[in-house]
């Protein structure tokens, strides 16, 4: 960091930056009364228990306890510390923070090595870039892409670039720029190659387009070859490494979670290129997996955001299997889930490029199947009812998908259009998905017999505080909300009064705090606290009722049974000397312990 963010400046950053806006664009939240709710990001959970308080422009999990404002939940999200969450909060409210990244490990807790590699990356995407835009060596790249309808801002937005047909060009300037080419072969830009220990540009002659991680930060490429008749393969991505893990990416993610919160609905594709194609008509909340069939990590990702996906995957037969797969991995985490369907086999590129940007809006994005719908197009395919082994079949795939994902309007519609379909009356289908559901039941029974869980996630147990622990997390929230508590309590007899170790160390710091700021604002308290733990316990803390009125009587109450609770500890440290005295035959010291004992129990009746 160059210096010290000014006070004024950051508590600009925090009034512009209002905490549903900010983490609306990592979660979905929906708003009950006065506050929003979601799915905690930070421990896994099946119910919201995720508030966010916009008049209070505060957070807080009932399930985990994580708490906490804007600021501190970019901090607890990105896994970074203060002042490069308070520098991304600035770049996206428009104010201008002069800040070098401090983080030795990183968002996400990367290594420096690591962090040289997302540096490389960055530079790679501005020198392919530069190479299709402003020189000759790019031309005629840039003319295919414009004949395949990719217009200059879109080219600009998402970096597309040229690698040069030579064997070391990017190679020779990231040496000369500094970077460890041993380095840069691990994270997939450069290869080495072992027979001379020389270094060569892993892509050549390629389109290239920088894949992004959900924070913006290119974490690798995929190129694309010009000349199709060519021997090499048609596209040629980075391979996984420290920095790019296929089954942790959604491309575009980091552009499209602004339409996916405006639009509440995210349109999930097989491939960058038709992400590409689906934004050229006008589509920008698209995002799609990395040459990798759709994982849970997508899963996560995607259900954190939004309810309702449309799965608009190639309409070939390996797209359409692909999409059944990935509708009943999002169906079971209870999204709404339609299938967008293209004919002819064509995948979403092609269409446009055939059809048009409207007419895949209009006919395809616009007309998807509902999820049983698509699931019973599914199901139909190479059967002829004439059989009756396809009959069945047929009938049982379809009442599979029923039972247990359907109202009984949605259940009546399914199965009176199963009836006409087969020729098999409604009375009898209805019979067979009665015995299908009291499988289900069975089935689930035995299941949670098993395993002993009746959820998919063990919920996060939360046990009632003793009275000893209520009285800690009050006495810290009067501190917080008042430096004249802390003042009085430095000035007592008992200036530590906290007993678990984790209060001992917020109340440190929180004398600290006050040395530096006059008055009280655990906002910016919390702010300063580096370990997620204790941002927690503040929070807590900040959120209990107190009674304003009465404060200097709730603080004396809580002293006071703090005080008992360590003359308590002490009486019953004291027993056990005694008797392990006893046991050794040091009467003496036996008699002297139980003397502090009949002391200290006379202390604690006096109270």
């Amino acid at each position: 960091m160059t210096g010290k963010i000014p006070e004024q400046l950051i508590e600009e950053i925090r009034s512009q930056s209002d905490i549903v806006d900010v983490i609306s664009d990592y979660m979905q939240l929906t708003k009950r009364g006065r506050n929003w709710f979601g799915l905690c990001p930070f421990h896994g959970e099946q119910t919201p228990s995720f508030s966010v308080s916009q008049d209070k422009q505060i957070f807080h999990c009932f399930g985990c306890g994580a708490g906490g404002n804007a600021i501190t939940f970019v901090m607890d999200i990105e896994n970074i510390p203060f002042p490069d969450a308070v520098a991304k909060l600035a770049e996206r409210v428009g104010v201008q923070v002069d800040v070098q990244p401090q983080n030795a490990g990183g968002a996400k807790g990367l290594s420096p090595t690591e962090l040289k590699m997302l540096d490389a990356h960055e530079f790679a995407t501005e020198f392919y870039h530069h190479l299709l835009v402003n020189t000759e060596d790019g031309e005629q790249a840039l003319q295919y892409l414009m004949e395949r309808g990719f217009t200059r801002e879109l080219i600009d937005t998402h970096k597309i670039g040229w690698a040069l047909p030579k064997w070391d060009a990017l190679a020779t300037l990231l040496e000369r720029k500094g970077f460890m080419l041993e380095d840069m072969a691990t994270c997939g830009l450069i290869i080495h190659k072992e027979i001379d220990d020389s270094y060569f540009d892993r892509f050549r002659g390629r389109i290239m387009f920088p894949i992004r991680d959900e924070n913006g930060k290119v974490i690798a490429f995929s190129g694309r070859i010009l000349n199709s008749d060519a021997d090499e393969a048609k596209y040629l991505n980075s391979p996984e490494s420290p920095i790019f893990h296929k089954s942790q990416v959604l491309y575009n993610l980091d552009k499209a979670r602004a339409s996916i919160r405006k639009t509440r609905k995210a349109v999930l594709m097989e491939g960058f290129i038709d992400v590409l194609a689906a934004n050229r008509a006008g589509v920008h909340n698209a995002v799609a997996t990395m040459g990798t069939s759709l994982t849970p990590q997508h899963v996560q990702k995607l259900k954190r955001l939004v309810e309702q996906i449309t799965i608009c995957y190639d309409g070939d037969n390996a797209g359409f299997e692909a999409a059944k797969r990935a509708a009943e991995m999002l169906q079971a985490e209870r999204l709404k889930i339609e299938v967008a369907v293209l004919p002819d086999k064509l995948d979403p590129d092609d269409y446009i490029h055939r059809y048009g940007a409207e007419s895949f809006t209009n006919q395809i994005l616009e007309k998807p199947f509902a999820y049983i719908a698509f699931m019973m197009m599914h199901a139909r395919r190479g059967k002829n009812f004439q059989f009756e082994n396809d009959t069945f079949q047929y009938i049982h795939e379809v009442l599979g998908h029923l039972v247990g994902k359907t109202s009984p309007i949605e259940r009546d519609l399914y199965i009176n259009q199963l009836a006409k379909e087969t020729n098999i009356t409604k009375e009898a289908i209805e019979a067979e998905y009665r015995k299908f559901e009291g499988e289900q039941v069975k089935h689930h029974k035995q299941t949670e017999k098993k395993i002993g869980l009746v959820n998919q996630h063990v919920p996060v147990q939360t046990k009632p505080l003793t009275a000893t622990e209520r009285a800690e997390r009050l006495l810290l929230a009067h501190m917080l909300h008042n430096v004249y508590v802390v003042d009085k309590i430095l000035n007592s007899e008992e200036p530590d009064p906290f007993i678990r170790d984790d209060y001992k160390t917020v109340f440190i710091k929180l004398i600290g705090f006050y040395e530096e700021y006059s008055s009280s604002d655990y906002h910016r308290f919390v702010e300063l606290l580096d370990e997620a733990d204790l941002r927690k316990i503040v929070m807590e803390a900040a959120l209990v009722e107190r009674d304003p009125d009465h404060g200097d009587l709730e603080v004396a109450d809580c002293l006071k049974h703090l005080k008992k609770y360590r003359i308590q500890i002490e009486i019953d440290n004291l027993i056990h000397e005694s008797k392990e005295a006893e046991k050794m035959f040091d009467y003496l010291r036996a008699r002297d312990l139980v003397a502090k004992q009949i002391q200290l129990k006379r202390q604690l009746a006096s109270m």
